[in-house]
């Protein structure tokens, strides 16, 4: 490890704003101790960007919220170490002391702006609050890209879209120009039009500010995006660190190196499923002795098993990483396998084999918000027509509030088309799997108990139930004890896992998914994308998957329907949707897609607000092909004359 007052790799010729030394935060929980960090390092130079990757677990926001002075718990957490920010040691310094520092030189952002923000104030006051008035708020709101900032000051958070939400948390978190910004997850879960546009205004705040930004991430190729350097956290601990293009172009740790494998990306290879990382991350209440990632480890030898390993000169960058086998060759590369083995589960009966899953024809839906003088209607759906064929696994894609989750709701009966029809094949009532596992399952119920209400109409026996439900455990990767767990017991992956169990212990013919993957750490990611895969080809299910991720749109799908403000604006096979879009905004869409090595193209504007929809086409505000043809007449839905799998609603298409 390095010596206390040297920096771990080279910085800008300035005193760090944040030197970490041994950093080691513990917390009780039930009588046991939770290793949340233990002994990391690190320097954040003035105006750098500084990006911590990592699995959930890993200790990322731990870290963040120490340099913050925020970390909380009852009892309080022990802390050792230094954590020296802006010249105070936020390990030693008083409770007055740390809330001086975040007032004059401190700012956060945090994941979700709606726990964050004051749901009965107005998002503009909230911002005056911090910048002390009302014309400075609204300069703040105008400095991050919020448009007709005069008029949103006035907004509830419930009134702004999520990408707006987090441009007001940006502009809260530099009010007070701060000198470093902790920044959680800010973009996880966002459409990466909007994601594009977070990490646009990041970098130029930085530029504009001299901030200096903590960007805390899962996902690698935001990472490569925004940050100067990165610092990849494992089970606590720094396991690599060095600039963006060193660690994600030629990283030494194995933990980075199946990290990056892991990674979605719009090239991965359609035909056999994505690399994943064995196991599971380590339980932060026992960890291993020794390397912490030893058990998922392709170089592990008897000597990681002996000590903590430190960090080093890194062989493949000047960075450094904590590994005893660094020299060590990596296992040679395998075609990855399927990790569950082979599906054992009687079918349902689905009907005739030409049946197809599910046909919409022009499906509208509306919603009414408001009562009396302040009633107004939002349009949802405007004309969908869909059809999914058996076996077919299509990709419903487009940014917050273009209908995606609507169209599920519909084919999954919990919401009432206002108009058209739809038709769902044979099989039994389609089964939905939502973005937030944890929130769909009932809280005071056990995993067993939650599969078992699915079975009891199929299978009288309890036994018969009981295997079938292990059975159906071990197809999704879960051991059986998981029956006797609560949602709340299991970690993220898990639950999603979980959902799925449930989902297929009896097969539907359609399987819906909503987001299954969004939050998720990129190999946990790729592990759920992996077993929904095996599952349609394996039980001959039909998929509807909604996402914003464009990668695993290309990756899980047959054909993508690329959405916007309810209606479909193009279709196509997901192969060449990705690398030949025709419409503008599947253009725009794949641009901002974050890629190592390429900078993405943020999409210009927001979406059309659904309450008061533009006229003629819907997208022309935003298009930079747009003509006064596009501005008072809707374009129609045309077949492809060479291609019938592929449709585009567009006046001016692009050349395909």
């Amino acid at each position: 490890m390095a010596s206390p007052g040297d920096p771990l790799v080279a910085v800008p010729p300035a005193d760090p704003l944040v030197r970490v030394r041994d950093l080691t935060v513990r917390f009780s929980r039930n009588g046991r101790d939770v290793h949340a960090v233990r002994g990391v390092d690190l320097d954040v130079a003035p105006g750098e960007i500084v990006g911590l990757v990592g699995e959930s677990g890993s200790g990322k926001s731990v870290l963040g919220l120490s340099l913050l002075g925020l970390l909380a718990g009852s009892p309080a957490p022990r802390v050792s170490g230094s954590a020296v920010v802006c010249g105070v040691d936020m390990v030693t310094a008083s409770a007055e002391e740390r809330r001086l520092l975040r007032r004059e030189h401190l700012g956060a952002v945090f994941q979700d702006p709606m726990t964050s923000l004051n749901p009965t104030m107005p998002v503009g006051r909230q911002v005056a609050e911090a910048a002390g008035t009302r014309e400075e708020a609204i300069r703040l709101l105008t400095a991050v890209g919020v448009p007709d900032p005069e008029r949103r000051y006035a907004s509830y958070p419930h009134q702004l879209s999520g990408g707006l939400r987090q441009r007001v948390m940006i502009a809260m978190a530099i009010a007070g120009n701060p000198s470093l910004v902790v920044a959680d997850e800010p973009t996880t879960a966002l459409d990466v039009s909007v994601q594009a546009q977070v990490i646009e205004l990041i970098r130029h705040l930085r530029d504009t500010t001299g901030a200096s930004f903590v960007f805390i991430t899962h996902d690698l190729g935001v990472a490569a995006q925004i940050a100067d350097r990165i610092c990849v956290l494992y089970g606590g601990r720094l396991a690599e660190l060095g600039t963006a293009a060193d660690v994600l172009e030629r990283p030494s740790h194995p933990y980075t190196i199946g990290l990056l494998r892991s990674r979605l990306t719009m090239t991965s290879d359609r035909t056999r499923p994505l690399r994943t990382l064995p196991g599971e991350p380590p339980d932060p209440r026992a960890h291993p002795p020794g390397c912490a990632f030893a058990p998922r480890c392709d170089r592990v030898t008897d000597a990681c098993h002996e000590a903590l390993p430190v960090a080093v000169p890194a062989p493949t960058h000047p960075g450094v990483a904590a590994c005893v086998n660094l020299d060590a060759p990596a296992a040679a590369a395998s075609a990855p396998v399927d990790p569950w083995g082979k599906v054992s589960i009687t079918l349902a009966h689905y009907g005739t084999p030409h049946e197809p899953a599910l046909v919409m024809t022009d499906v509208s839906k509306t919603f009414v918000l408001g009562r009396g003088r302040k009633k107004k209607t939002l349009h949802a759906l405007n004309g969908v027509d869909l059809a999914v064929a058996q076996g077919e696994a299509v990709a419903l894609v487009g940014e917050s509030g273009s209908g995606k989750s609507t169209v599920l709701r519909i084919v999954a009966g919990l919401t009432e088309a206002d108009r058209g029809s739809v038709a769902v094949g044979g099989g039994g009532r389609p089964q939905i799997v939502f973005q937030d596992a944890g929130a769909s399952m009932t809280p005071w119920r056990t995993v067993g108990q939650l599969i078992d209400e699915r079975l009891r109409a199929e299978v009288a026996s309890a036994t018969d139930r009981r295997d079938r439900m292990q059975e159906t455990l071990s197809l999704v990767g879960l051991p059986a004890e998981v029956a006797d767990a609560k949602p709340r017991q299991l970690s993220g992956g898990q639950r999603q896992r979980a959902a799925l169990a449930r989902a297929i212990v009896v097969p539907p013919a359609l399987l819906l998914c909503d987001e299954p993957t969004s939050a998720l750490d990129v190999s946990l990611a790729a592990n759920a994308l992996n077993l929904i895969g095996r599952l349609r080809r394996e039980l001959g299910m039909s998929v509807l998957f909604v996402t914003h991720d464009l990668a695993a749109a290309r990756l899980v799908a047959d054909r993508v329907a690329v959405m916007y403000l309810g209606r479909i604006v193009e279709t196509g096979p997901a192969a060449e949707l990705a690398t030949s879009p025709t419409h503008p905004y599947t253009a725009a869409l794949l641009a901002a897609v974050p890629e190592p090595g390429r900078s993405t193209a943020p999409l210009e504007g927001e979406p059309a607000n659904p309450l008061f929809p533009p006229g003629g086409c819907a997208f022309h505000p935003r298009c930079p092909r747009a003509t006064d043809r596009c501005r008072t007449e809707a374009p129609v839905t045309v077949t492809s004359a060479v291609d019938a799998t592929r449709a585009v609603a567009c006046h001016h298409p692009l050349e395909a």
